[in-house]
């Protein structure tokens, strides 16, 4: 056979037979969604899933995770400890089928675990596959049992190593820069977040957060989390920063139809709709039967009471289920035997059965609650009165940019300078503030592909403002007709047709100072709050100029930040001129392309929401109306604010 024929030829050895942990090494994104920041994240959550598992069968109480100096992970419970007996059918013991086939574990068995995060999950062979280096040490039957792997490969056998009274499972490892090539990094308010959630979720576990790579006050940097209230405490905090609307967290837990059904929920006086659902511990931020269940159960209840009240008998047009959710923060838990997944991201849950069981538990919930506080109730109808006449109001809104956008011709911005290519993948639009900036990147840029369009100073605050002020604002406007993507209807006014998106790369550019600062806030609250598709599906990014430029002769560097700055200037001998860019209106057009719009030397850090709960816990503490939490963020956060007293 030619060497022709054989590049052609296409046969059974062609086939690459992968198995289990080579699988995972080979595609780890299949199994951890990325080898990023947040895959990285992910295979500590793997492995405290294993433990919180423990704890849904009863058997654990407190779980302790620990950063080491060198950013490898420990996770250490009190559970039984992970059997280390033979498998009869592997040969090896329980321990090491766990921690080297795929798929295996305690979870399958129904007598074992009758409800499990992990089963969402991938598993503690994954993080195995994906170590560079892990050890296992088990406390059980007053014995210390321990094994190591080496990228998912055992180092010897399951082995007795001294004994105790203590019981439980400690696991180390540390990821593999072989695939974590971006980082390896740690970052401890993600990991706080998670386990901060999983407390509240699970209500009397305590979970301990230690970072050994940091001291305060000579001692290592460490939180403990731990709920009694559970999702009471959870809309607390999460609500913290808005006014309330009654004084109590309405909050039931119960079984109906056999599912374990949690739910919390509370009225603020903002305009917006918080709602967050979790299966078995995972969060299903594309909702599922669970959230329709509860939409269901608080509509019909509502309604029920807001007619048998008379207080709806003046309204001249329908109440939409849209008015009885807004200012409402609400936490849905449930607890499914053998979940069912979809959705692009499998967080969409899809069990039917689900949806009577939390529709039959909200309505309960709500009946009592409503006939115990008359005045909470007719509070509560008062405002979806006003949610209903808002949303009368920014349907005319909604219409005025849809006629404008017809009668315009393509609707485009005046001000939005295209791009010539078609094709909306190859396409980016920088969002710039200010005319001047917008002026220099429009000579900058390269305008086969990059589109610019100015904003004239600080867009409007969101998440202070009625739904139909948003719609009538221009530069909110102007970004919706500028990308193409349609406003949404009355029934879901935050629903976008991303297929008639325009631009694949949206590029927030704005100063790297203070007030650049708040308007990439503003900018990133609106599109969190109504165009949060976008942020989902990868489509946002962040530019990032630099701060300075360090020339010596005909040598010159720029600096993102002071110790750049400073190392550059040492590199030049010392004595270097340096200049401050107060704004990207003081670079030139060339300066500007080859720092922040250039593809082959720019940085853009993309938007993702890694924590769904907490993005709108800090979107609403930075943008609201309590100043005291947003000042402690600040100085606590800000590498340069001067705070206002």
């Amino acid at each position: 056979m030619s060497e022709e024929q054989n590049k052609t030829n296409y046969g059974a050895d062609n086939i690459q037979a992968l198995e289990g942990m080579e699988h995972v090494r080979m595609r780890p994104s299949m199994y951890i969604g990325d080898v990023g920041v947040r895959g990285l994240h992910h295979l500590v959550y793997e492995v405290v899933d294993n433990s919180i598992d423990e704890a849904l069968a009863g058997h654990c109480d407190t779980i302790d995770v620990t950063i080491n100096e060198d950013d490898s992970i420990t996770v250490k419970d009190n559970g039984r400890g992970i059997p280390v007996d033979i498998h009869k059918k592997e040969g090896v013991s329980a321990l090491e089928v766990v921690m080297t086939k795929i798929g295996a574990g305690g979870k399958f068995d129904k007598d074992s675990y009758k409800v499990s995060g992990g089963l969402h999950g991938v598993g503690v062979s994954c993080v195995n596959a994906l170590s560079e280096h892990l050890k296992a040490t088990v406390h059980r039957d007053g014995k210390i049992w321990e094994q190591e792997y080496e990228r998912g490969k055992t180092l010897y056998p399951v082995k007795p190593v001294g004994e105790t009274d203590y019981r439980g499972t400690i696991v180390t490892f540390k990821p593999d820069d072989q695939i974590f090539k971006i980082t390896r990094e740690y970052n401890y308010d993600t990991l706080a977040s998670r386990l901060r959630e999983l407390a509240y979720l699970n209500k009397g576990i305590t979970i301990t957060l230690t970072d050994k790579r940091h001291k305060e006050e000579g001692e290592y940097v460490n939180e403990t989390f731990h709920s009694e209230e559970g999702l009471k405490e959870f809309i607390r905090f999460l609500d913290g920063n808005r006014e309330p609307l009654i004084a109590d967290v309405i909050a039931m837990e119960g079984e109906k139809n056999g599912t374990p059904v949690e739910v919390a929920m509370v009225y603020n006086t903002s305009f917006n709709e918080n709602l967050h659902s979790y299966v078995n511990n995972i969060n299903t931020h594309e909702g599922g039967t669970h959230l329709s269940g509860f939409r269901r159960g608080l509509t019909t209840t509502l309604k029920k009471y807001a007619d048998a009240s008379g207080m709806l008998d003046k309204l001249k047009f329908d109440i939409s289920g849209d008015d009885f959710r807004e200012g409402l923060t609400a936490i849905v838990s449930v607890k499914v035997a053998e979940p069912q997944f979809e959705g692009q991201t499998k967080t969409k849950l899809g069990n039917r059965e689900v949806t009577s069981a939390v529709s039959q538990a909200v309505s309960e919930m709500l009946e009592n609650y409503l006939e115990e506080h008359p005045n909470d109730a007719k509070t509560i109808v008062q405002k979806v009165i006003l949610a209903a006449q808002a949303r009368h109001a920014a349907r005319k809104a909604r219409e005025m940019v849809q006629r404008k956008t017809v009668m315009s011709g393509g609707g485009l911005p005046g001000k939005l300078s295209d791009c010539s290519e078609q094709d909306p993948e190859k396409c980016e639009v920088f969002l710039v503030e200010g005319d001047s900036a917008g002026g220099t990147a429009k000579q900058g840029r390269d305008r086969n592909f990059q589109a610019i369009l100015p904003l004239r100073g600080k867009i409007l605050n969101v998440e202070k403002a009625m739904q139909h002020k948003v719609f009538e604002n221009e530069e909110i406007r102007n970004i919706f007709t500028a990308l193409g993507v349609t406003i949404g209807t009355e029934e879901d006014s935050k629903a976008l047709n991303l297929e008639k998106l325009r631009y694949h790369k949206i590029v927030i550019m704005c100063d790297a100072d203070v007030d650049g600062s708040h308007i990439s806030t503003l900018i990133l609250t609106f599109f969190f709050r109504y165009m949060k598709d976008l942020i989902e599906a990868g489509h946002v990014y962040i530019a990032t100029p630099p701060l300075y430029l360090v020339k010596k002769g005909s040598k010159k560097e720029y600096a993102w930040d002071d110790d750049q700055r400073d190392l550059i200037n040492q590199k030049f001998g010392g004595s270097a001129g340096i200049q401050r860019y107060k704004g990207l209106g003081e670079m030139n057009a060339e300066q500007l392309w080859e720092t922040t719009m250039n593809p082959e030397f720019r940085t853009l850090r993309q938007v993702t929401i890694d924590n769904g709960t907490e993005a709108d816990r800090i979107f609403s503490m930075l943008m609201g109306d309590e100043v005291p939490p947003r000042r402690e963020f600040i100085e606590k956060n800000a590498v340069y604010a001067n705070i206002d007293a």
